[in-house]
């Protein structure tokens, strides 16, 4: 029968052995992404699109709401003003 002890220093080899084969796959990665990248000259745009970021700069949204007496408008996102809170916004629709 297979003592306590010896089953910890099994798991502890074994802890080793899958950091080890974990470090060189990823060379092995690393190094196979860097070829493909040399060879088909790719850059950081064909690699990771940035749409989300392209949709940030143009991130004025028209507003839906606004306020008759003030002219104050409001989106419709984030929290409420003052001037709409807890009223009818069909009222304050543009």
């Amino acid at each position: 029968m297979v003592s306590y002890t010896d089953l910890l220093a099994q798991r502890d080899q074994l802890d080793q052995q899958i950091k080890d084969a974990i470090q060189r796959e990823k060379a092995e990665g690393i190094a196979q992404a860097k070829a493909i990248i040399e060879r088909y000259k790719l850059e950081v745009g064909d690699l990771f699109n940035r749409k989300s970021a392209s949709r940030g700069a143009s991130g004025k949204v028209a507003p839906k709401y606004r306020n008759p007496s003030t002219g104050d408008t409001w989106t419709g996102r984030g929290k409420a003003p003052k001037w709409i809170e807890g009223r009818d916004r069909t009222s304050f629709t543009i």
